[in-house]
């Protein structure tokens, strides 16, 4: 497996990743399938400093991960959401570990000091690998998001990757 910069080919197969997600109500807070256009202006909002990257497996996408500013003002260019999405066919291999290693070790090249990962409360096995890995709870929204007459909290998971 390697890990890439993400291209415009490679949108297809992010959407799906993500798509495979949304029927759990455990990851995304969209309800509907989202479609390569939909998140066209998603894609191109990423940038050098606040990039996408693939997983390529035998040449096919199997996971992605981005970077995306937090709260779009200068004071917190230091901050980043992240995101990490699997392929459902490949979940269980450390796909998830070794894309939350990767970028901590590209934090110091891409300025960033502090990782937050906003996640579904009840969804435990991302809130076991952001924890396993010394992410801590900053924060909880409780029953922010309404998916068919059922509320779900938020937690903020953060970690300062760079103390100085």
């Amino acid at each position: 497996m390697k890990t890439r910069i993400a291209k415009q080919i490679d949108l297809p197969a992010i959407v799906d990743i993500y798509n495979q997600t949304i029927d759990s109500r455990m990851v995304t807070a969209d309800t509907e399938p989202q479609s390569v256009a939909s998140k066209q202006a998603w894609f191109d909002s990423h940038t050098d400093t606040r990039p996408i990257y693939v997983v390529e497996d035998n040449e096919q996408v199997v996971a992605w991960l981005s970077f995306k500013s937090f709260y779009g003002r200068p004071a917190y260019n230091g901050t980043v959401e992240i995101a990490i999405y699997v392929d459902s066919n490949q979940r269980g291999k450390q796909i998830g570990q070794t894309l939350l290693q990767f970028a901590e070790s590209l934090a110091p090249k891409l300025q960033i000091k502090s990782l937050l990962a906003f996640i579904f409360s009840h969804n435990t096995p991302s809130m076991r690998l952001f924890i396993k890995n010394d992410f801590a709870v900053w924060g909880e929204l409780p029953n922010v998001a309404k998916m068919e007459d059922k509320e779900y909290s938020l937690t903020i998971l953060g970690k300062r990757v760079d103390e100085n």
